[in-house]
Protein backbone atom coordinates (compact mmCIF):
# COMPACT_ATOMS: atom_id res chain seq x y z
CA UNK A 1 0.00 0.00 0.00
CA UNK A 2 1.35 3.39 -0.89
CA UNK A 3 2.08 5.68 2.03
CA UNK A 4 0.48 8.47 -0.01
CA UNK A 5 -2.87 7.03 1.03
CA UNK A 6 -2.14 7.97 4.64
CA UNK A 7 -1.47 11.18 6.49
CA UNK A 8 2.05 12.40 5.78
CA UNK A 9 2.84 14.42 8.92
CA UNK A 10 2.15 14.36 12.64
CA UNK A 11 1.85 11.43 15.08
CA UNK A 12 -0.27 9.31 12.72
CA UNK A 13 2.07 9.48 9.74
CA UNK A 14 3.51 5.97 9.29
CA UNK A 15 7.19 5.98 10.30
CA UNK A 16 9.79 4.40 8.02
CA UNK A 17 10.88 0.95 9.24
CA UNK A 18 14.46 -0.03 9.97
CA UNK A 19 13.88 -3.00 7.69
CA UNK A 20 11.11 -4.84 5.85
CA UNK A 21 10.63 -8.50 5.09
CA UNK A 22 8.10 -10.97 3.78
CA UNK A 23 6.85 -13.80 6.01
CA UNK A 24 5.40 -16.88 4.30
CA UNK A 25 2.32 -18.35 5.95
CA UNK A 26 1.44 -22.06 6.02
CA UNK A 27 -0.53 -21.86 2.77
CA UNK A 28 2.08 -19.74 0.99
CA UNK A 29 0.39 -16.38 1.66
CA UNK A 30 2.93 -13.56 1.67
CA UNK A 31 2.80 -11.14 4.60
CA UNK A 32 4.37 -7.70 4.61
CA UNK A 33 6.33 -7.20 7.84
CA UNK A 34 8.02 -4.06 9.18
CA UNK A 35 10.64 -3.95 11.93
CA UNK A 36 11.28 -0.69 13.77
CA UNK A 37 13.78 0.21 16.47
CA UNK A 38 17.01 -1.35 17.74
CA UNK A 39 17.56 -5.03 16.92
CA UNK A 40 18.68 -5.99 20.45
CA UNK A 41 15.75 -4.32 22.24
CA UNK A 42 12.74 -6.07 23.83
CA UNK A 43 10.29 -7.20 21.14
CA UNK A 44 6.71 -6.04 20.63
CA UNK A 45 4.46 -7.50 17.90
CA UNK A 46 1.46 -5.49 16.67
CA UNK A 47 -1.54 -7.11 14.92
CA UNK A 48 -4.04 -4.66 13.41
CA UNK A 49 -7.76 -5.08 12.88
CA UNK A 50 -10.25 -5.47 10.05
CA UNK A 51 -9.80 -2.95 7.17
CA UNK A 52 -6.64 -1.50 8.73
CA UNK A 53 -2.88 -1.86 8.15
CA UNK A 54 0.46 -1.30 9.87
CA UNK A 55 -0.26 2.44 9.54
CA UNK A 56 -2.90 2.03 12.23
CA UNK A 57 -0.14 1.58 14.81
CA UNK A 58 1.84 4.67 13.77
CA UNK A 59 1.62 6.38 17.17
CA UNK A 60 2.67 3.24 19.07
CA UNK A 61 5.52 2.49 16.65
CA UNK A 62 6.81 6.06 16.81
CA UNK A 63 6.97 5.98 20.63
CA UNK A 64 8.01 2.38 21.29
CA UNK A 65 10.71 2.17 18.60
CA UNK A 66 12.96 4.43 20.68
CA UNK A 67 13.76 1.52 22.99
CA UNK A 68 11.87 -1.54 21.69
CA UNK A 69 12.08 -3.68 18.57
CA UNK A 70 8.60 -3.17 17.14
CA UNK A 71 7.31 -5.71 14.64
CA UNK A 72 4.16 -4.77 12.73
CA UNK A 73 2.61 -6.73 9.88
CA UNK A 74 -0.25 -6.38 7.43
CA UNK A 75 -2.94 -9.03 7.80
CA UNK A 76 -3.50 -10.94 4.54
CA UNK A 77 -5.32 -8.77 2.00
CA UNK A 78 -4.65 -5.63 4.01
CA UNK A 79 -1.99 -2.98 3.49
CA UNK A 80 0.85 -4.46 1.44
CA UNK A 81 0.00 -8.12 2.06
CA UNK A 82 -1.64 -9.62 -1.04
CA UNK A 83 -5.20 -10.94 -0.79
CA UNK A 84 -5.77 -14.67 -0.42
CA UNK A 85 -8.76 -16.89 -1.04
CA UNK A 86 -8.24 -18.33 2.43
CA UNK A 87 -10.04 -16.11 4.93
CA UNK A 88 -10.57 -17.78 8.29
CA UNK A 89 -9.54 -17.61 11.91
CA UNK A 90 -7.12 -20.48 11.24
CA UNK A 91 -5.48 -18.41 8.50
CA UNK A 92 -5.09 -15.51 10.95
CA UNK A 93 -3.39 -17.88 13.41
CA UNK A 94 -1.14 -19.30 10.68
CA UNK A 95 -0.11 -15.79 9.70
CA UNK A 96 0.77 -14.70 13.22
CA UNK A 97 2.82 -17.85 13.72
CA UNK A 98 4.67 -17.15 10.47
CA UNK A 99 5.48 -13.58 11.56
CA UNK A 100 6.73 -14.73 14.96
CA UNK A 101 8.96 -17.40 13.42
CA UNK A 102 10.33 -14.99 10.81
CA UNK A 103 11.21 -12.19 13.22
CA UNK A 104 12.04 -13.69 16.62
CA UNK A 105 15.03 -15.82 17.56
CA UNK A 106 14.46 -19.33 18.97
CA UNK A 107 13.26 -18.95 22.53
CA UNK A 108 12.82 -15.18 22.23
CA UNK A 109 9.55 -13.84 23.61
CA UNK A 110 7.56 -10.72 22.77
CA UNK A 111 4.58 -8.80 24.02
CA UNK A 112 1.82 -9.12 21.43
CA UNK A 113 -0.83 -6.42 21.06
CA UNK A 114 -3.90 -7.08 18.95
CA UNK A 115 -6.61 -4.59 18.06
CA UNK A 116 -10.09 -5.84 17.04
CA UNK A 117 -9.45 -8.59 14.45
CA UNK A 118 -5.83 -8.51 15.63
CA UNK A 119 -7.04 -9.51 19.08
CA UNK A 120 -9.09 -12.28 17.49
CA UNK A 121 -5.91 -13.37 15.72
CA UNK A 122 -4.25 -13.79 19.12
CA UNK A 123 -7.22 -15.81 20.39
CA UNK A 124 -7.12 -18.02 17.29
CA UNK A 125 -3.39 -18.68 17.76
CA UNK A 126 -3.46 -19.12 21.53
CA UNK A 127 -2.96 -22.92 21.49
CA UNK A 128 -0.34 -22.91 18.69
CA UNK A 129 3.16 -24.05 19.54
CA UNK A 130 4.95 -21.06 18.00
CA UNK A 131 2.61 -18.62 19.72
CA UNK A 132 3.21 -20.18 23.12
CA UNK A 133 6.96 -20.33 22.59
CA UNK A 134 7.25 -16.66 21.59
CA UNK A 135 4.63 -14.89 23.72
CA UNK A 136 5.43 -13.35 27.09
CA UNK A 137 2.22 -11.34 27.50
CA UNK A 138 -0.70 -9.96 25.47
CA UNK A 139 -2.69 -6.76 25.17
CA UNK A 140 -6.20 -7.12 23.73
CA UNK A 141 -7.65 -3.84 22.46
CA UNK A 142 -11.31 -3.37 21.53
CA UNK A 143 -12.05 -6.95 20.62
CA UNK A 144 -14.40 -9.87 21.20
CA UNK A 145 -14.49 -13.62 20.76
CA UNK A 146 -17.99 -14.39 19.42
CA UNK A 147 -21.46 -12.95 18.67
CA UNK A 148 -19.85 -9.88 17.11
CA UNK A 149 -22.70 -8.88 14.82
CA UNK A 150 -25.50 -9.52 17.31
CA UNK A 151 -23.81 -7.43 20.00
CA UNK A 152 -22.73 -4.52 17.78
CA UNK A 153 -24.57 -1.24 18.36
CA UNK A 154 -23.57 0.36 15.05
CA UNK A 155 -27.24 0.20 14.02
CA UNK A 156 -29.14 2.30 16.61
CA UNK A 157 -31.97 -0.15 17.31
CA UNK A 158 -32.94 -2.37 20.20
CA UNK A 159 -31.07 -5.69 20.26
CA UNK A 160 -32.84 -8.41 18.32
CA UNK A 161 -33.24 -10.05 14.93
CA UNK A 162 -33.93 -6.82 13.04
CA UNK A 163 -30.82 -5.08 14.36
CA UNK A 164 -28.67 -8.15 13.71
CA UNK A 165 -29.99 -8.45 10.15
CA UNK A 166 -29.32 -4.79 9.41
CA UNK A 167 -25.90 -4.83 11.08
CA UNK A 168 -24.87 -7.85 9.03
CA UNK A 169 -25.73 -5.99 5.84
CA UNK A 170 -24.04 -2.76 6.87
CA UNK A 171 -20.79 -4.38 7.96
CA UNK A 172 -20.84 -6.89 5.10
CA UNK A 173 -21.62 -4.39 2.38
CA UNK A 174 -19.83 -4.84 -0.96
CA UNK A 175 -20.21 -1.14 -1.80
CA UNK A 176 -17.01 0.85 -2.36
CA UNK A 177 -16.22 3.38 0.33
CA UNK A 178 -15.03 5.93 -2.19
CA UNK A 179 -12.94 9.01 -1.41
CA UNK A 180 -12.53 10.41 2.09
CA UNK A 181 -15.18 13.13 2.09
CA UNK A 182 -16.71 15.10 4.99
CA UNK A 183 -19.70 12.75 4.92
CA UNK A 184 -17.42 9.69 4.94
CA UNK A 185 -15.59 11.07 7.96
CA UNK A 186 -18.87 11.60 9.83
CA UNK A 187 -20.04 8.08 9.07
CA UNK A 188 -16.73 6.53 10.11
CA UNK A 189 -16.62 8.58 13.30
CA UNK A 190 -20.14 7.52 14.26
CA UNK A 191 -19.49 3.83 13.61
CA UNK A 192 -15.98 3.44 14.98
CA UNK A 193 -14.90 6.37 17.16
CA UNK A 194 -15.90 8.25 20.27
CA UNK A 195 -17.87 11.51 20.08
CA UNK A 196 -14.89 13.59 21.22
CA UNK A 197 -12.43 12.23 18.63
CA UNK A 198 -10.18 14.95 17.22
CA UNK A 199 -10.31 15.70 13.47
CA UNK A 200 -6.74 14.49 12.88
CA UNK A 201 -7.62 11.13 14.47
CA UNK A 202 -10.71 10.78 12.30
CA UNK A 203 -8.70 11.69 9.21
CA UNK A 204 -6.06 9.07 9.97
CA UNK A 205 -8.65 6.33 10.54
CA UNK A 206 -10.62 7.27 7.43
CA UNK A 207 -7.58 7.17 5.17
CA UNK A 208 -6.52 3.78 6.52
CA UNK A 209 -9.99 2.17 6.33
CA UNK A 210 -10.82 3.59 2.89
CA UNK A 211 -7.56 2.15 1.53
CA UNK A 212 -8.74 -1.42 2.24
CA UNK A 213 -9.99 -3.12 -0.98
CA UNK A 214 -13.73 -3.69 -0.86
CA UNK A 215 -13.41 -7.40 -1.75
CA UNK A 216 -11.06 -7.88 1.19
CA UNK A 217 -13.37 -5.88 3.46
CA UNK A 218 -16.34 -8.05 2.45
CA UNK A 219 -14.51 -11.39 2.69
CA UNK A 220 -13.28 -10.74 6.21
CA UNK A 221 -16.68 -9.39 7.30
CA UNK A 222 -18.09 -12.85 6.59
CA UNK A 223 -15.45 -14.44 8.82
CA UNK A 224 -16.18 -12.01 11.66
CA UNK A 225 -19.92 -12.64 11.31
CA UNK A 226 -19.48 -16.35 12.11
CA UNK A 227 -16.55 -16.04 14.49
CA UNK A 228 -16.49 -18.18 17.62
CA UNK A 229 -13.19 -18.07 19.48
CA UNK A 230 -14.45 -18.55 23.03
CA UNK A 231 -12.26 -21.65 23.26
CA UNK A 232 -9.25 -19.59 22.18
CA UNK A 233 -9.75 -17.20 25.08
CA UNK A 234 -9.64 -20.08 27.54
CA UNK A 235 -6.38 -21.29 25.93
CA UNK A 236 -4.71 -17.88 26.20
CA UNK A 237 -2.61 -18.84 29.19
CA UNK A 238 -0.25 -15.86 29.38
CA UNK A 239 -0.63 -12.57 31.28
CA UNK A 240 -3.22 -10.60 29.32
CA UNK A 241 -4.43 -7.03 29.72
CA UNK A 242 -7.68 -5.83 28.16
CA UNK A 243 -8.61 -2.32 26.96
CA UNK A 244 -11.96 -1.11 25.60
CA UNK A 245 -13.68 2.21 25.08
CA UNK A 246 -17.05 2.79 26.70
CA UNK A 247 -18.32 4.30 23.41
CA UNK A 248 -17.25 1.32 21.29
CA UNK A 249 -20.11 0.43 18.93
CA UNK A 250 -18.23 -2.27 17.01
CA UNK A 251 -17.21 -4.40 19.99
CA UNK A 252 -19.03 -2.94 23.00
CA UNK A 253 -17.52 -3.28 26.49
CA UNK A 254 -19.60 -6.39 27.25
CA UNK A 255 -17.28 -8.30 24.91
CA UNK A 256 -14.16 -7.25 26.79
CA UNK A 257 -15.73 -8.06 30.14
CA UNK A 258 -16.66 -11.55 28.91
CA UNK A 259 -13.18 -12.12 27.49
CA UNK A 260 -11.56 -10.94 30.73
CA UNK A 261 -13.76 -13.25 32.80
CA UNK A 262 -12.75 -16.24 30.67
CA UNK A 263 -9.01 -15.52 30.50
CA UNK A 264 -6.82 -17.81 32.64
CA UNK A 265 -4.48 -14.92 33.56
CA UNK A 266 -6.15 -11.54 33.09
CA UNK A 267 -4.05 -8.72 34.51
CA UNK A 268 -6.88 -6.20 34.35
CA UNK A 269 -9.56 -4.52 32.25
CA UNK A 270 -9.30 -0.82 31.42
CA UNK A 271 -12.49 0.90 30.24
CA UNK A 272 -11.84 4.28 28.64
CA UNK A 273 -14.71 6.78 29.08
CA UNK A 274 -15.96 8.25 25.81
CA UNK A 275 -13.47 6.35 23.64
CA UNK A 276 -14.71 4.35 20.65
CA UNK A 277 -13.44 1.30 18.82
CA UNK A 278 -10.17 2.76 17.52
CA UNK A 279 -8.35 2.79 20.87
CA UNK A 280 -4.74 2.86 19.59
CA UNK A 281 -5.51 6.05 17.64
CA UNK A 282 -8.02 7.60 20.05
CA UNK A 283 -5.98 6.91 23.22
CA UNK A 284 -2.44 6.41 21.92
CA UNK A 285 -0.53 7.23 25.10
CA UNK A 286 -2.60 4.87 27.22
CA UNK A 287 -2.30 1.97 24.76
CA UNK A 288 1.43 2.53 24.42
CA UNK A 289 1.75 2.76 28.20
CA UNK A 290 -0.01 -0.59 28.63
CA UNK A 291 2.38 -2.21 26.17
CA UNK A 292 5.38 -0.72 27.95
CA UNK A 293 4.12 -1.97 31.30
CA UNK A 294 3.65 -5.51 29.95
CA UNK A 295 7.20 -5.45 28.58
CA UNK A 296 8.62 -4.17 31.89
CA UNK A 297 6.76 -6.80 33.88
CA UNK A 298 7.00 -9.88 31.68
CA UNK A 299 10.12 -9.67 29.50
CA UNK A 300 13.45 -10.21 31.18
CA UNK A 301 16.08 -8.00 29.56
CA UNK A 302 19.62 -9.34 29.81
CA UNK A 303 22.33 -6.68 29.57
CA UNK A 304 25.35 -7.22 27.31
CA UNK A 305 27.62 -7.19 30.37
CA UNK A 306 25.77 -10.03 32.10
CA UNK A 307 25.05 -12.04 28.95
Amino acid sequence: MSRLLHVDSGPYAPPSPARELTALSADGARLHVEVHGPENAPAVVLAHGWTCSTAFWAAQIRDLAADHRVIAYDQRGHGRSPASRACSSDALADDLEAVLEATLAPGEQAVIAGHSMGGMTVMAASARAAFRAHTAAVLLCSTGSSQLVAASTVVPLKAGRTRTWLTRRVLGSRAPLGPVTPLARRILKYATMGPGSAPHMIEACARIVHACPRKVRHSWSQVLDLLDLDHGVRELDVPTAVIVGTADRMTPPAHSRAVAAALPHCTGVTELPGIGHMTPIEAPELVTGQIRELVRTHIQVVSEESA
